[in-house]
C-alpha cells in the first residue's frame, strides 16, 4: 500500500478579490518533512533541504494584497517534485515495476531528479535504500495530481474572468549560479523557454523592471524554465508563463538557511516588480498574445 497522506499537502492563499490576470505558484518552497520521508533518508534534517526554494512563498506573498492568487506548496521538493511530467521516475530507486507509461529515459531522471528526486542539490542521494515503487504513485496520485488540478482551475478561472492568464512560476538558485562563460552572477533569471510559453514583450518587461530596481537580470540562461512554465503557457491563446529564479544570496545565509535583513526589502520590490508588471499588462495586455515569438 501507498503512504497516506495525512497532512495539508498545499494551499492556495486567495485575495479578497481577483484584481490582476495573474496567478502565482511556489513549488518547490515546501517545508514539511514528514517523519516517515526523513527515515527513509540517509540525509539529515538540515542537508535534505538543499533544493528548497527557500521562503520563496514568503518572497511574493504580497501578490495576493495586489489581486492574484497564490498557490503553495508545503511538501518538499526533494519528496515530490510537481515541476516534471506526472511520472518521471527512475526504476532502479523502487521495489517493484514502474507503470508501461512511466518516462524513465528523461534526462531529469537520469539526473536524479525526476518525479520523485534520487538527489538533492550537489548530487546528494536521498534515500538509504529502494522503496515500494506503490509508495511513488500513491505521492503522485494524493499530491501530483490534485496539486496540478488546483493550479489549472485557477489560471482557467483567471482566463475566463480577464480574457488572459499570467502565470508566474516562483522558483530560487544557489548563490554560486553563474553565466557559462562568464562571471556574471545573475540576481534574477526571466525563464520563458525561450520565446515559447509566454509574450516575448512580458518577458522584456519582466527583465527590464527588475533591471530598474537595481537588479543583475538574465533571461532563459541557465534557466528557461521547467514543465510548469512548459505546460501552462500558450501565449496564442493569452495563457502566458514566466518562471522566475531569484539569487539565494540575497536574502538567506546558504549555510544556515536563516533569512538576512534585507529579506523584507526584497519582498518589497518583488511586490512592486508584479505592481508594474500588471500595470503593464492591464495596459497593453490586448497585444501580448500576437507577440509571442
Amino acid at each position: 500500500m501507498g503512504e497516506v497522506v495525512e497532512w495539508d499537502v498545499f494551499e492556495v492563499l486567495e485575495p479578497a478579490s481577483q484584481r490582476i490576470p495573474f496567478v502565482f505558484n511556489s513549488p518547490h518552497s515546501g517545508r514539511y518533512y514528514p517523519q516517515t520521508f526523513l527515515e527513509q533518508s540517509r540525509l539529515d534534517a538540515h542537508s535534505i533541504r538543499r533544493s528548497e526554494d527557500h521562503f520563496v512563498d514568503e518572497l511574493f506573498q504580497g501578490a495576493t494584497l495586489l489581486g492574484a492568487p497564490l498557490l503553495r506548496a508545503h511538501f518538499p521538493r526533494a519528496f515530490l517534485d510537481v515541476n516534471r511530467e506526472p511520472y518521471e521516475l527512475d526504476p532502479r530507486m523502487f521495489e517493484g515495476a514502474l507503470p508501461p507509461h512511466a518516462n524513465i529515459s528523461s534526462m531529469r531522471v537520469a539526473g536524479g531528479l525526476g518525479t520523485v528526486p534520487r538527489l538533492v542539490a550537489e548530487n546528494m542521494e536521498i534515500y538509504r535504500s529502494r522503496f515500494p515503487v506503490e509508495e511513488a504513485l500513491a505521492r503522485i496520485e494524493s499530491i501530483y495530481k490534485p496539486y496540478h488540478a488546483t493550479l489549472r482551475k485557477l489560471i482557467a478561472r483567471t482566463h475566463v474572468q480577464f480574457g488572459m492568464a499570467v502565470l508566474i512560476d516562483c522558483h530560487s538558485m544557489p548563490g554560486n549560479v553563474h553565466l557559462a562563460g562568464s562571471g556574471q552572477r545573475p540576481d534574477f533569471i526571466i525563464g520563458d523557454r525561450y520565446g515559447t510559453s509566454a509574450a516575448a514583450e512580458l518577458s522584456r518587461v519582466a527583465v527590464e523592471l527588475l533591471e530598474q530596481l537595481g537588479y543583475a537580470v538574465t533571461r532563459n540562461k541557465p534557466y528557461a524554465g521547467g514543465f510548469i512554465t512548459e505546460h501552462y503557457g500558450r501565449p496564442t491563446r493569452g495563457l502566458h508563463a514566466l518562471q522566475i529564479e531569484i539569487n539565494r544570496s540575497l536574502y538567506i545565509d546558504e549555510a544556515t538557511l536563516v533569512k538576512k535583513p534585507g529579506f523584507a526589502a526584497l519582498a518589497t520590490d518583488l511586490a512592486t516588480f508584479v505592481a508594474a508588471l500588471a500595470r503593464h499588462v492591464e495596459d497593453y495586455g490586448a497585444y501580448l498574445p500576437l507577440a509571442a515569438e
